[in-house]
């Protein structure tokens, strides 16, 4: 079985449902649980829930990618709370975001104080490596926390009612040093690998992310070190970069060496969603869910120029010349996808189908379907050509893998002003994978060759951005840049009405400007573009997220984050 063995398990404690029945947080299921080491192994299981993990949008797609400027989506008045810049202490995701990471906190701590029942059964080996893994899942619960919150309770133990509702916050820094202890005890009692096709957090997991945990909080120091152990790793459980970069996404790179901790997902155990809002509609979607015109022209030309700066890029045939992410990623204008030909232009209202073998009404276009993609784009990265007969995605949702290691390791030691031969290689990796060769192999690629600091900094952001397009990371990326009051200030923009589509400049009219910061500005094409939605964003609070009205309501010591 291609799938992780506890994954019935997870089915079985309702790994698919979006509200969850949990126990109360003051108390476990039952006093004589965590008996033996069945049972030990039943409650660490539960928490291998993508809920406690990364929340997934049901339309697909990692949830917070929705809160950059790299993806937009159109349903109800589209955008949402955070690029509308209204998120508010009542917001339901805040709330849910929140209260999921204290019900698997919860839990981690109501085991940790009762596994010890089982120790009269159950090899002392067994019970450290299942500790590992609760306190590995707690650490990572606290790490979104304090990320989005900054300052919130730390709680270590089960609690009563009273309790819970007197407890006040710790500071973000007292947060952060309890859990680079707990990111090591799990390095060090977790196994590098468990064996084939067996997934479950491990060494390298624990290592990843206090890595990122460490790069979110600007330790870098810390953040080198731990991604530097990671690719030191040798033998059964090492990691290397994936041979094909679009097809770690489908199910043929499940197994791949490059994934560290992926949440497995299988249709026939209802582990699975519906990805409708992603595929187009010719293939019976909505497109609904679309990569956004500023994500497309971040990537840069294959001289590795931006396209501002590259004489390789034509706007009018953008996909041309181009990073081989680009069309990983995003489906290229007039190329076959889904078993009919992807071509948004106005004036095609037909398109061949390979699937049916004849020509077909093209949805695809504006012209012919008005809620078609806005922004002329819809996404490829991770997505199944079965989709559009099942209507069911149940791929493994990676959670983090070597790629973002490296980067890691070479955005800490930038920061640190270390550039050296170590960072060049750690971004090559990355780059020659792309396009398809080994590193070494400088003349087939744009190889960095550059160990100017500033120049760094932008290479290393610009393929943090590409290489994670819609995987879940580019939203954090912007709040500890402090860019987001930049980048979720600028409108989304899309195509022209069909009416107003000036046909010679179709798709662009022009070379989009882009700053030093990989900012693009649309402001100067006039009515050649379309605003589809004004992005706010207030940088005096939207730094933070609000800490959950209810929350502060039941708890007199919770005081409210400022200006909410």
């Amino acid at each position: 079985m291609k799938k992780l063995f506890i994954i019935s398990i997870l089915a079985f404690c309702g790994f698919s449902c979006k509200k969850l029945d949990l126990n109360p947080l003051s108390s476990p299921g039952s006093d004589n649980f965590y008996s033996n080491q069945n049972e030990l192994e039943l409650a660490v299981n539960d928490l291998y829930r993508l809920d406690f993990w990364t929340p997934v949008k049901e339309s697909t797609g990692a949830w917070e990618e929705f809160f950059s400027d790299n993806c937009f989506y159109r349903g109800g008045s589209g955008g949402n709370p955070v690029i509308a810049g209204s998120l508010s202490s009542t917001d339901g995701n805040v709330q849910t975001f929140y209260q999921n990471c204290y019900k698997a906190i919860a839990r981690a701590n109501t085991f940790l104080e009762s596994k010890d029942r089982a120790a009269s059964n159950t090899p002392l080996a067994v019970i450290t490596r299942l500790e590992a893994e609760m306190r590995l899942i707690r650490a990572y619960q606290y790490t979104k926390l304090i990320t989005h919150f900054w300052d919130v309770p730390l709680i270590l133990k089960t609690q009563t009612i009273e309790e819970a509702s007197n407890v006040g916050k710790t500071t973000k820094a007292d947060i952060y040093s309890f859990l680079k202890t707990e990111y090591d005890f799990a390095a060090q009692n977790l196994p590098q690998s468990y064996g084939a096709a067996v997934k479950r957090l491990t060494k390298g997991a624990a290592l990843a992310l206090k890595a990122r945990t460490a790069l979110y909080m600007g330790d870098w120091e810390t953040a080198r070190t731990a991604s530097l152990a990671v690719m030191e790793l040798n033998g059964a459980g090492a990691y290397t970069l994936n041979t094909s970069y679009a097809a770690l996404f489908q199910r043929a790179g499940e197994q791949s060496a490059e994934i560290i901790l992926s949440i497995p997902r299988d249709q026939t155990q209802k582990v699975s969603s519906v990805p409708d809002d992603i595929l187009t509609r010719n293939a019976g979607g909505f497109a609904a869910t679309m990569p956004t015109r500023e994500l497309v022209d971040a990537y840069e030309c294959t001289d590795g120029k931006p396209i501002d700066e590259s004489p390789l890029y034509n706007p009018l045939k953008p996909f041309d010349n181009r990073d081989p992410r680009l069309a990983a990623t995003v489906v290229p204008f007039d190329s076959y996808w889904l078993g009919y030909n992807f071509n948004p232009h106005p004036d095609s209202t037909q398109v061949w189908s390979n699937k049916l073998g004849r020509k077909v009404t093209n949805n695809d276009t504006r012209a012919v379907a008005p809620f078609a993609t806005f922004t002329g784009f819809v996404w490829r990265k991770g997505v199944e050509q079965s989709w559009s007969d099942t209507h069911n995605e149940d791929n493994d949702a990676i959670i983090i893998r070597f790629a973002e290691v490296l980067i890691t390791y070479a955005e800490a030691k930038v920061e640190l002003g270390q550039a050296d031969a170590t960072v060049l290689d750690a971004l090559n990796k990355v780059r020659a994978r792309a396009y398809g060769v080994a590193s070494t192999q400088t003349g087939s690629y744009p190889a960095v060759t550059t160990l100017d600091l500033t120049e760094l900094k932008k290479v290393v952001r610009r393929e943090r951005r590409i290489e994670f397009a819609f995987e879940g990371l580019r939203y954090m990326d912007l709040i500890r840049w402090k860019l987001a009051e930049k980048a979720l200030t600028k409108p989304v923009i899309g195509l022209p009405d069909p009416a107003n589509q000036n046909r010679a400049k179709w798709p662009f009219p022009g070379v989009t400007p882009i700053d030093d910061d990989g900012i693009a500005d649309y402001s100067g094409f006039g009515a050649d573009v379309k605003i589809l939605f004004t992005r706010s964003f207030d940088k005096n609070k939207q730094y933070l997220w609000p800490i959950p009205a209810v929350e502060v309501r039941l708890n007199p010591k919770l005081t409210q984050n400022p200006n909410y």
